[in-house]
């Protein structure tokens, strides 16, 4: 527990600077509820860090907060996509609720794992890319037709399910959804973005 503390009071150390536009900024250590603290707690022991983020804001609910980390634990790091095209899902969901904490996180991950940068910049610019490979291209379709249009055509849904299968079809969604919520929760909040070398969405 104290390994927790020190943690976690180096980690409010860090956020003592914070714009006057971020409506749910860090807790003070001393109205940190029991529930928050067991929230930091399965962080930094599932995570190895302290909540930061989307993760402040989604402190306030302690139990969203938890389930939420352990739905990402999964989808970010043990669905069946691939990590490119999760990190392609990611960035999509990014540019399309203009967020750019995610984006600020996701950008240099997508690089590194391989895909193209004129598809990375493309999508930055709101841009259809280019040069997508065959499965992001499905995925790309899917992603706007299921947040366009609400609805995916026969032609679409076949393609998920012969590239991907059901459980990555639902891999997918789960995605979508998951960073679409961190994505409002961020938009929300008006939660700020660390600054750095990382291009900013407009």
């Amino acid at each position: 527990m104290l390994r927790f503390l020190i943690i976690l009071f180096s980690y409010l150390n860090i956020f003592q600077t914070i714009l006057a536009d971020d409506r749910l900024p860090p807790i003070p250590e001393n109205q940190i509820t029991f529930e928050q603290q067991d929230a930091i707690n399965e962080m930094l022991e599932e995570r190895g860090y302290a909540p930061r983020g989307p993760w402040i804001p989604l402190l306030r609910s302690p139990e969203v907060h938890k389930r939420a980390r352990a739905m990402g634990d999964y989808l970010r790091y043990e669905s069946s996509l691939i990590q490119n095209l999760r990190e392609f899902l990611i960035l999509l969901t990014a540019r399309y609720w203009t967020q750019n904490y995610i984006w600020y996180a996701h950008y240099p991950i997508a690089l590194e794992v391989g895909i193209n940068n004129e598809t990375v910049e493309d999508i930055m610019n709101n841009k259809k890319p280019d040069n997508m490979t065959p499965a992001e291209s499905t995925l790309y379709d899917f992603f706007l037709e299921l947040n366009d249009e609400k609805f995916i055509s026969e032609e679409t849904y076949s393609d998920m399910i012969s590239k991907f299968g059901e459980k990555g079809l639902i891999d997918a969604i789960g995605i979508i959804g998951y960073y679409t919520l961190l994505a409002m929760t961020m938009n929300a909040a008006q939660t700020n973005v660390p600054e750095g070398d990382v291009p900013i969405l407009k």
